[in-house]
């Protein structure tokens, strides 16, 4: 019914091959049709994470989708010759669902981030999304899931986003997805973002391919984080060798 990307494999991770436009139009249609759909969006952190947890990888490889989210996905598709049209971010795919259900009426159940970062949401996404259904929110810190999950299923969302951090986003996905027909899709530390609790990079930033620096520069924890990048470029340049 619609259509079934081509993808692009960066380190055993399958990429769609499409636009942020195209893959919305598709998501959107799915949740019209009432098709369970999980999303996952991966950046190197998220690939080299499961390139040494198989389990982890099996469980995203299950993924109806899997995005290009970081520019270093970018560049491991341009080493391995097979480039991706563009960056399609967990932020920007769950900020344009939200703009579509509010003018739709459709509902959207938000399970993640810390409880201060809920208590403004609960505030803002009313006025941000006026026509928008929330179905619930919750904050990330739980250690039973039971009474969140069964909230859920007798809400029926049209779609659940998970900001719990990988690999935990994707684990509950994965455990509870078929308990609605709706989408869900793992966004990281999207609601603090949407909440304004942390600023998204200007736009300059964000055209140039360095929305990377600018957080890095902001949140120097980070940087930990960007070290992983060399060693998943050098894997991904064996992978090219391999294939040739």
């Amino acid at each position: 019914m619609q259509p079934s990307f081509s993808t692009v494999t960066v380190l055993g991770i399958p990429f769609v091959k499409t636009t942020a436009d195209r893959l919305l139009a598709t998501l959107q249609a799915r949740i019209v049709a009432e098709q369970n759909t999980f999303v996952v969006t991966a950046n190197p952190e998220i690939v080299m994470y499961a390139h040494e947890h198989p389990e982890y990888q099996r469980l995203i490889r299950n993924a109806d989708y899997i995005t290009p989210d970081g520019v270093g996905i970018l560049d491991g598709a341009k080493i391995l010759n097979q480039p991706l049209p563009e960056r399609i971010t967990g932020f920007d795919t769950m900020h344009a669902l939200l703009e579509w259900a509010g003018r739709e009426h459709r509902s959207a159940y938000f399970v993640g981030a810390k409880p201060e970062v809920v208590a403004t949401l609960k505030r803002t996404l009313p006025r941000d999304f006026p026509g928008l259904v929330i179905a619930g929110i919750h904050d990330g810190y739980f250690d039973d899931d039971t009474a969140i999950v069964a909230d859920i299923q007798a809400t029926q969302p049209d779609m659940v986003f998970a900001a719990l951090g990988f690999p935990k986003q994707e684990n509950f996905v994965a455990q509870h997805r078929h308990t609605t027909k709706g989408l869900w899709m793992g966004v990281g530390g999207s609601f603090d973002v949407l909440a304004g609790a942390v600023d998204r990079a200007p736009k300059f930033w964000q055209e140039h391919h360095l929305e990377w620096a600018y957080r890095t520069f902001k949140e120097p924890k980070r940087l930990k984080r960007i070290a992983i990048i060399p060693r998943y470029l050098h894997l991904v340049r064996q992978q090219a060798k391999q294939q040739h």
